[in-house]
């Protein structure tokens, strides 16, 4: 799976940590290689984070 832009190292290492996939490199960018059940885990958690990261963005602006 390729990453997504927006994915910090915190982040990263969280998905490596709680997850069973691992980080290669490719010529491409980095991807997360492993099941496709621990991949979409995964993914959830990364978009979950992202959307976490963007919210607390949004409310520091208005404040």
């Amino acid at each position: 799976m390729k990453l997504p832009n927006g994915v910090g190292e915190k982040m990263l290492a969280d998905v490596i940590n709680n997850f069973d996939v691992n980080l290669k490199h490719t010529e491409f960018g980095p991807k997360l290689i492993g099941s496709i059940e621990e991949l979409e885990n995964a993914k959830d958690f990364l978009v979950k984070s992202i959307n976490e990261r963007l919210q607390d963005f949004e409310n520091k602006k208005v404040h």
